[in-house]
């Protein structure tokens, strides 16, 4: 075994794995005696209802766009993921970390795998793992910082996302936001914009995702926040002059919420596209990187909530659970709950939150410095737990806690039966095993329901990488070996599929509000689509409060006048054939002329 982990670490440390079509599987040396392959018993799906954040219009459908699941950064799927039935592992080999997952029009993986010298955008076929199509990004730069340590660095190609037309927004080592179409057969570069005037040397962009209205931002490792029209090549900066090794959640009123190491912020586009800080919260921190931690402050992506809510961990000691309301302005305080989590001296995470409705989970990675923290039988500090807000709205508890041992994972709620996946590796393994398991835990309860094997070893090591729901029930999780995948020999059933689920008697459809300005008059075109525009009915149009008409056929297309000299809304509700409705908006920055 350690000879087969001292030559993948060298793969690891500069050789690149052969591009071959046919998945070859992440090496192991022979397997630890007395390790077990699965503990546990297949799951009985419980369906968890809960309210879920609204599709982006501007990215690809939830679940399939971007490594937090939404826009919201909920980390939270209503597909069915592995019910635990006769399970099976595949993998694929690149010597590299293939951490974000999303999936294409088609339903084909595209992922980046970040190695030591290069990222890489990957196309791959879901069930096989076969390589179909692979681009390589821009190498790391020399000099350059990597914070903690090379396997701590997730900038310029760690975090991008999906977009409605089938293209991935790629931050780039190089400090350019590249626009790569997927395309039948492989990848095209359509669009490089280069974000050296407001990134500079030294700094490297963390993460990239566009507003509601289609306005593209970004964030630096140092501070920077700053947009960039796609259309017209207008690019606009802010710099909080505070440290972020995350990325950054957005919402349907037009807000971003961005974690620095000093503060939670909410931004807002300016009249000319420019970041503008609507508020800024200063949370708990004590001011160290905690083992377990690539920088000294928060190390959640801020998770958009149901109900005006936001939240984050804060870095005090111990570590909590903290949630605000996210207007842009509120009477009385902004911050409604705070809940320790885990023990004193043994609390740190460094990954995003579940949320389901009133509900948060949050793991614990306190100890986790690198692959060694988990190899030779060592691991890290245990704790999985959930926290809930009161009735009241303020005020917050710790509702479970399980003792699972998850060093760095980007956990998943499945709404469709009710587990919470995790990526742990045990404490005491036979023989001093270092197996890494795809673990299932009760939502309602954190009882562990069940633990899969997907293998042993460094190239196991999902370091930081999240767990993602494939469209067919499959859970796939980057490790340092490349890319896994575990399913059940059956695919789990998965509801109403792609139109949404059945969870507490509403279908919620996947629509959209597009808006297309007309250029040398103050009208506008207004029309419903999206995949499930062929259920809609008909449809009221409104400007602000101001009901224009209903429109029952179809496009549903409507051309509106409006003011070009102030933001105004417009607003649908669009009826749907089983009875319910779907309120659709967007809001229009005011434009001169």
């Amino acid at each position: 075994m350690k000879r087969v982990l001292a030559t993948l670490l060298f793969g690891l440390l500069g050789v690149a794995a052969a591009t071959a079509a046919a998945a070859d599987p992440i090496p192991e040396g022979p397997r630890t005696a007395g390790l077990p392959e699965y503990q546990g018993a297949p799951a009985s799906p419980q369906p968890v209802a809960a309210p879920l954040p609204p599709h982006h219009p501007h990215m690809a459908p939830n679940e399939r766009s971007n490594l937090h699941v939404d826009a919201f950064q909920t980390d939270t799927n209503v597909l069915t993921g592995p019910l635990g039935r006769e399970m099976s592992v595949i993998s694929t080999f690149y010597s590299a970390d293939c951490g974000s997952v999303t999936f294409d029009s088609k339903g084909r993986i595209v992922t980046i795998c970040v190695g030591i010298n290069r990222p890489t955008l990957k196309l791959l076929d879901p069930r096989t793992l076969d390589e179909l199509a692979s681009m390589d990004l821009p190498p790391r730069q020399p000099g350059a910082p990597s914070g903690p340590s090379v396997f701590q660095d997730f900038a310029g190609g760690g975090y991008f996302y999906l977009d409605d037309k089938d293209r991935a927004v790629v931050p780039t080592t190089t400090r350019h936001l590249y626009v790569v179409q997927v395309g039948e057969t492989g990848f095209t570069l359509t669009q490089d914009v280069d974000l050296t005037g407001h990134v500079p040397q030294g700094d490297k962009i963390i993460s990239a995702l566009p507003d509601w209205s289609g306005l593209q931002w970004f964030a630096s490792v140092n501070g920077v926040m700053g947009t960039v029209d796609l259309a017209s090549g207008r690019i606009k900066s802010f710099d909080t002059g505070e440290p972020n090794g995350n990325s950054f959640a957005v919402d349907d009123e037009g807000g971003v919420y961005v974690v620095t190491d000093g503060a939670l912020y909410r931004f807002d586009a300016g009249p000319d596209g420019a970041p503008q800080v609507t508020w800024r919260e200063v949370y708990e921190n004590t001011g160290t990187m905690k083992p377990g931690q690539t920088q000294k402050g928060s190390g959640t992506t801020p998770t958009v909530m149901d109900g005006g809510l936001v939240a984050i961990t804060d870095n005090a000691d111990p570590m909590n659970v903290v949630v605000y309301r996210r207007a842009r302005t509120i009477d009385g305080p902004r911050k409604i709950c705070q809940a320790p989590v885990f023990e004193k001296g043994k609390s740190a995470t460094d990954n995003s939150l579940i949320a389901a409705g009133r509900s948060l989970v949050v793991e614990n990675n306190y100890g986790y410095t690198g692959p060694q923290s988990t190899d030779q039988g060592a691991t890290t500090t245990p704790g999985v737990e959930r926290v809930d807000l009161n009735p009241s709205g303020y005020g917050c508890r710790t509702a479970w806690h399980s003792d699972e041992t998850s060093p760095t994972v980007v956990p998943k709620l499945s709404l469709g039966n009710g587990l919470v996946y995790v990526y742990t590796k045990p404490p005491n393994q036979p023989g001093g095993g270092d197996g890494w398991y795809l673990t299932a835990l009760d939502f309602r309860t954190g009882k562990t329901v069940y633990k899969r094997l997907t293998g042993e070893g460094l190239g196991f090591n999902n370091n930081y990488a999240p767990v993602t729901i494939g469209p067919d029930g499959t859970a796939y999780v980057g490790t340092l070996g490349g890319l896994v995948a575990v399913r059940d020999a059956t695919a789990p059933p998965q509801g109403l599929g792609d139109s949404g689920v059945l969870m507490d008697g509403s279908l919620r459809p996947l629509l959209s509000l597009r808006v297309a300005r007309h250029r040398s008059t103050r009208l506008v075109r207004a029309s419903v689509g999206g995949h499930d525009a062929g259920l809609v009915e008909s449809v009221d149009f409104k400007l602000g409060n101001r009901r224009l008409r209903s429109d029952s056929r179809k496009p549903f297309t409507r051309l509106i006048r409006v003011n070009r000299s102030r933001p105004q809304t417009i607003r649908v509700i669009a009826h749907l054939g089983d009875g319910t409705r779907k309120i659709l908006k967007r809001t229009l920055r005011p434009r001169g002329g």
